[in-house]
């Protein structure tokens, strides 16, 4: 397939995810060894929560325990700006039992979180995806531009809450991902999407963990992205992760962002 079609494909394949992000942006992590659910599984929408209400951290000591530069290797970590954010009331569902899922995806907040910071997280090409890059660019070839957009960005919103907030917002999520596992429609900023499926995938960190991945699907044209939550006391944590090239249809390995959860999870300890 010629450069630029291959260039269309990935455009076409990737627009509902990117709308997912409102425009913002373009695999088991080992923290614990726990399996990510309580013993009655993740179906039933329970939560592994603890038996008395967590303090909420502070503004200042949400920023302290948020991803920055140099934790997690060979990535540019940054923080989100305005253009990053999005509304809650700017975030639609045709099914109301999914609005917990849209508001992952877009890195919105649950009800309660008393303080919020937002982060995105951009592999760093390796030395020789530069050169494919250039290549890329002048159009020379589908391989050329598989190997540059081979990157991995992943968005992540930690939230801390009061009491049982925190818990009941993880379990808000799981439950909303079960529940609309076969699809929904999202419409974040005016922009629809369609979400076809949500496949669950192992992921283990914090007191808590769930991870799925997200197809959604534009003009006949699909594309996967990643979705991980994750609990520690009063506080958490949502990744949304989207790689380029696995939306343009390319044959590329597209995990779960595992080192990125994990060293979130390491500074929330």
């Amino acid at each position: 397939m010629r450069a630029t079609a291959v260039r269309r494909t990935a455009l076409a394949a990737s627009a509902a995810a990117l709308a997912l992000l409102a425009t913002a942006c373009s695999g088991s992590s080992d923290a614990d060894g726990k399996d990510g659910k309580d013993e009655k599984g993740a179906a039933n929408g329970s939560s592994s929560a603890p038996k008395t209400p967590a303090k909420a951290l502070t503004a200042a000591e949400l920023e302290k325990a948020t991803l920055a530069q140099g934790d997690v290797k060979d990535t540019k970590i940054t923080k989100a700006g305005p253009a990053d954010e999005v509304p809650a009331d700017g975030v639609k569902v045709d099914k109301e039992a999914c609005l917990p899922v849209a508001h992952a995806l877009s890195g919105v907040a649950q009800e309660g979180a008393v303080a919020t910071t937002k982060r995105k997280v951009i592999d760093e090409p390796k030395a020789e995806g530069k050169k494919s890059l250039e290549d890329a660019a002048k159009g020379e070839g589908a391989d050329a531009f598989k190997d540059a957009f081979n990157l991995t960005s992943t968005f992540v919103a930690l939230s801390s809450y009061e009491g049982m907030a925190g818990p009941d917002a993880f379990a808000a999520l799981k439950k909303a991902a079960a529940d609309c596992a076969g699809g929904f429609t999202a419409t974040v900023a005016g922009t629809p999407t369609k979400v076809v499926s949500m496949t669950e995938e192992k992921i283990t960190g914090g007191d808590e963990a769930l991870a799925w991945t997200v197809t959604s699907e534009s003009d006949g044209a699909t594309a996967p992205v990643k979705l991980v939550a994750l609990r520690k006391g009063s506080s958490v944590a949502t990744f949304f992760a989207f790689n380029l090239a696995a939306a343009g249809g390319e044959d590329v390995t597209f995990e779960l962002p595992t080192a990125v959860v994990a060293a979130q999870d390491k500074k929330l300890a």
